[in-house]
């Protein structure tokens, strides 16, 4: 692990210190090219380092643990540089999938604290839905965390499948039944690191997975139609009109 020592400027308002764990450690295959999709530009800017803002221009501090691959570390180290980025930030290696990606970072987050786990490329979370989530009280709710969802507006199939793996039809399903998950996810620190203690498995799709495998409670919050997650060219196209929109 490598720790990026910088100074932070942000005043600390919470009464609970706050972490985020902001993974990029995916190689965005789907997108093309020739750099990771997080280090792709919208409006002239890496979509990481949008994201990274989410949480600097909170009205307390964020302590950021950024999880990259590996052989990035000195690509990100050298735009921080380059682009006079002091900003206070720790990087670490990503595993070989996201549950081990977050279970690198939780070790540098302690006990008794909020901790956020976010995707490096969903850079246009709304201020006030991140300062919701991130200020949930969960002794009072008795929860582990809180995620927030998206009801589904699309009708929807339920593809099947032959021995064969060919694809044979499709059920109609109630849309009403299903929900979209976004990120931030935000929990208990204790609580997730210690649901983080299980070995994988494929059956976790995301921290709430986790969390809820080990019978703890996950709250759910309402997400937002901005918060897309940047994995295709047409993802990229949509950012520049969120950008636009929200700099009105």
């Amino acid at each position: 692990m490598l720790i990026v020592k910088i100074i932070s400027t942000l005043s600390n308002c919470m009464k609970t210190r706050a972490y985020a764990i902001i993974t990029a450690g995916g190689t965005g295959r789907r997108m093309g090219g020739d750099i990771a999709k997080q280090f792709l530009e919208v409006g002239g800017k890496p979509i990481l380092l949008r994201t990274i803002e989410l949480f600097r221009n909170l009205p307390f501090d964020v302590e950021i643990i950024l999880v990259l691959p590996a052989e990035y570390k000195e690509y990100w180290k050298g735009y921080c540089v380059t682009n006079s980025l002091w900003f206070k930030h720790t990087l670490v290696s990503g595993g070989i999938t996201r549950f081990h990606s977050v279970k690198n970072a939780l070790e540098l987050v302690p006990d008794g604290a909020v901790v956020a786990v976010h995707d490096g490329v969903r850079p246009f979370v709304p201020k006030e839905m991140l300062e919701r989530l991130l200020n949930y009280n969960f002794k009072e709710t008795g929860a582990a965390g809180v995620i927030p969802v998206m009801p589904s507006i699309e009708s929807m199939r339920k593809k099947s499948y032959d021995n064969m793996g060919n694809l044979v039809g499709a059920e109609c399903v109630n849309r009403d039944n299903y929900m979209f998950v976004q990120t931030p996810q935000v929990f208990d620190s204790t609580l997730l690191k210690e649901a983080y203690k299980q070995a994988y498995s494929p059956n976790f799709t995301d921290d709430a997975s986790v969390v809820e495998s080990k019978g703890y409670k996950v709250l759910f919050d309402s997400g937002s139609r901005f918060n897309i997650k940047i994995t295709t060219p047409e993802d990229l196209k949509l950012g520049e009109i969120i950008l636009n929109y929200q700099s009105f």
